[in-house]
């Protein structure tokens, strides 16, 4: 079901212009308009989930599609190597840095990634 508030729901939905680097029945993939990294893609469920918190049983599956997913983009984007590689980042809440209530997986790549994080 889609919010129609929500930008990431008008993506999917093609609503709303983006640079979609995958897409099936369950998710969508498109670049960060905002990157932090040279490589910068949301993997984002097709169906609104508004955060961690709304996550249930039945949706397991669908968040392991995405880590998949995630994994096919950073071979598509040429990170998903032994000497590049690249991070993933969920975000929850306001100190987490949540900005768009609607499940998001980040994959970051294309430079090193410090740590922490900052």
């Amino acid at each position: 079901m889609a919010n129609q508030e929500c930008i990431f729901c008008k993506i999917v939905a093609g609503e709303v212009p983006s640079d979609i680097v995958y897409q099936d029945e369950s998710v969508t993939a498109f670049r960060d308009i905002n990157p932090q990294a040279p490589v910068h893609v949301l993997v984002v469920p097709n169906r609104h989930i508004a955060t961690l918190a709304d996550i249930t049983a039945e949706d397991e599956l669908l968040l392991g599609h995405m880590l998949r997913v995630a994994t096919q983009v950073a071979e598509q984007e040429k990170i998903h190597t032994p000497d590049r590689g690249y991070r993933l980042v969920l975000n929850y809440g306001q100190d987490g840095g949540l900005l768009v209530h609607h499940v998001h997986l980040h994959v970051l790549g294309g430079r090193r990634m410090g740590w922490p994080p900052g």
